[in-house]
């Protein structure tokens, strides 16, 4: 164990393979040094020209008319110009901020007074039994007959390996006969079969 933790803290000998990383200043060959761009470099390096019709951004301290500086608003930009008052539903006042006036609660009616009323308990409900209770003498003394002891037995059933025959048909069920309804419900759909 305390191999493998040796082998697993070394490092991975790829690493080691690298070169040291490259030094920001390094030597320029005279090749790049007497290099001439050509005219498609050239045409590249130039700024783009503006497109025909481009106007310079607008400024921010635009020079407003007159007519704009003496307007007047309207009563009903005035009142668009308003935020909106948001009705609480979690709070029975409503406050108004522009005349801080409290109104009263408005009275429920009587059918929301009934639906807020809690359901009344049945006259038959019967509360929980309790978990001990006493029983009567003529239950313990009670002996099962023979038709009970029979039917609290589960069925015995044979296993496939001892000889259980899963797809076998009771004689039950060889003599059946189906009813009318049955024969019926087992017809294919006229719709389905085909003219002959």
């Amino acid at each position: 164990m305390h191999a493998r933790i040796e082998q697993l803290s070394r490092p991975k000998p790829n690493l080691l393979k690298f070169p040291d990383r490259r030094s920001p200043e390094w030597m320029v060959s005279a090749a790049a040094l007497k290099a001439c761009p050509s005219e498609r470099v050239c045409s590249l390096a130039l700024p783009r020209i503006p497109v025909d019709g481009w106007q310079p951004e607008r400024p921010l301290l635009a020079t407003l008319s007159v007519a704009v500086k003496t307007a007047k608003p309207s009563a009903r930009i005035c009142q668009l110009a308003q935020p909106k008052r948001v009705k609480s539903l979690l709070t029975y006042f409503s406050v108004d901020s522009s005349t801080h006036t409290i109104s009263l609660p408005i009275t429920p009616s009587s059918r929301i007074l009934q639906l807020a009323s809690p359901k009344q308990v049945h006259a038959q409900h019967s509360l929980a039994r309790p978990v001990s209770w006493p029983v009567p003498d003529h239950v313990l003394k009670a002996a099962a007959n023979e038709r009970l002891q029979k039917l609290a037995r589960p069925k015995t059933r044979q296993a496939l390996f001892e000889g259980y025959d899963p797809y076998q048909v009771s004689p039950a069920a060889r003599a059946a006969t189906a009813s009318p309804r049955l024969l019926e419900l087992s017809l294919p759909l006229p719709r389905k079969c085909k003219g002959q």
